[in-house]
């Protein structure tokens, strides 16, 4: 099998020097809404990056689920592999692509945790099943077997919906956007690639060879 001739020109937009003036939070949620607006599926979905206490990173899909105060926020266990990685080097980076608009946004930071309010909050707006999922799972965590997993879940199902509760180790984070780089596909493979680093309180703009 060879992969050589696996390629594609990319053509679908461009991002000039003006780009360079403007908020990277205001043109991030445009590339953002842009994106839903395609009806692609979980349009939301970043690879979000961390390092173990190893030394080794580790990098997985999660939800964008809020933009806040110039940070992007998601849910997860606080045990699981990424809230042990988090809580022993609490750095982050994000990573969006793009396919459909030839586009990639590439975001680190430092990361916190969301207040338990704002965790209640969104813990409440899931469905019921997404809760008990929650409640029954300690991610990361191994098991025998699916059956001991769905037994853990059935269990439960005897809860009434408005007993449901977040469980103490679930809960959100969010990454405080400390670099931002915006990358559009171009022909040639001459893309446009621009970065901003925020430095006391102002964001500081370059454009990147690619």
């Amino acid at each position: 099998m060879s992969l050589h001739d696996d390629r594609k020109e990319y053509q679908f937009d461009q991002l000039d020097d003006g780009a360079k003036s403007l908020n990277p939070m205001v043109l991030f949620k445009e590339w953002l809404e842009s994106y839903r607006q395609t009806g692609a599926a979980d349009a939301t979905a970043f690879a979000l990056s961390t390092v173990g206490e190893d030394g080794l990173p580790d990098a997985r899909i999660v939800l964008l689920k809020d933009v806040m105060d110039g940070a992007l926020v998601f849910y997860t266990h606080y045990t699981s592999k990424k809230g042990r990685d988090l809580a022993h080097r609490p750095k982050a980076h994000a990573l969006f692509f793009w396919r459909e608009m030839e586009r990639q946004i590439r975001i680190s930071g430092s990361v916190i945790k969301v207040s338990e309010e704002k965790s209640d909050a969104y813990f409440h707006s899931r469905p019921p099943g997404s809760q008990r999922g929650a409640m029954a799972s300690n991610q990361s965590e191994a098991i025998s077997s699916r059956a001991e997993m769905e037994t853990k879940f059935q269990a439960l199902s005897e809860v009434p919906d408005e007993a449901l509760h977040r469980p103490a180790g679930w809960g959100g984070y969010a990454l405080q956007i400390e670099r931002i780089e915006f990358w559009q596909g171009r022909p040639s493979r001459m893309h446009d690639r621009i970065a901003f680093t925020l430095k006391d309180h102002r964001w500081d703009a370059q454009r990147l060879e690619p």
